[in-house]
């Protein structure tokens, strides 16, 4: 083969590993576990504890429970298509690891963003914000809440369906 067929091929692959995830849209339901298609370091975990405060359905692993000598609650999230959590904000601030799928990010006030594997988000203590799993897309990232002794998470309402379009 030569080099154009070669890369070709590859565009080809990567495009189709994409779809494979990026097409599984399916019906919202909080109480069944579904399996991410895409790999991640972490288990994917169960359902969300804190189910209330999302849209859809996430599904969490505490890597570090926090209020301990390191102090740093540490979360794998991982979001099934179109799920994503209500604006909210963090008093000592936050930092997402993406590591897989795509996702959305948006500051109040802001333009939404796009979020892939590798991107890392630090958001300011007390921002407004959301962030969650493109429409037709799983998207998996590692939650780190900063400074978590100055206050807890203060989750805020829905994300309207015009907010997140």
């Amino acid at each position: 083969m030569n080099m154009r067929l070669c890369a070709l091929a590859a565009v080809v692959v990567v495009a189709v590993a994409g779809w494979a995830y990026c097409k599984t849209n399916q019906k919202e339901d909080k109480t069944t576990m579904k399996k991410s298609p895409i790999d991640t370091v972490f288990a994917q975990g169960d359902v969300n504890p804190y189910s209330k405060y999302f849209t859809g359905t996430t599904y969490l692993t505490m890597l570090s429970q926090g209020g301990d000598e390191f102090n740093a609650p540490i979360g794998n999230v991982t979001f099934e298509p179109g799920a994503r959590t209500n604006w909210h904000k963090h008093a000592g601030g936050q930092i997402l690891l993406v590591l897989n799928g795509e996702g959305r990010y948006q500051e109040k006030g802001k333009e939404r963003q796009i979020l892939r594997k590798g991107d890392v988000v630090r958001i300011a203590p007390d921002v407004v914000h959301w962030h969650g799993a493109a429409p037709d897309c799983w998207f998996v990232h590692v939650s780190v809440e900063t400074n978590p002794q100055t206050g807890a998470a203060e989750w805020l309402e829905p994300v309207t369906d015009e907010e997140y379009k």
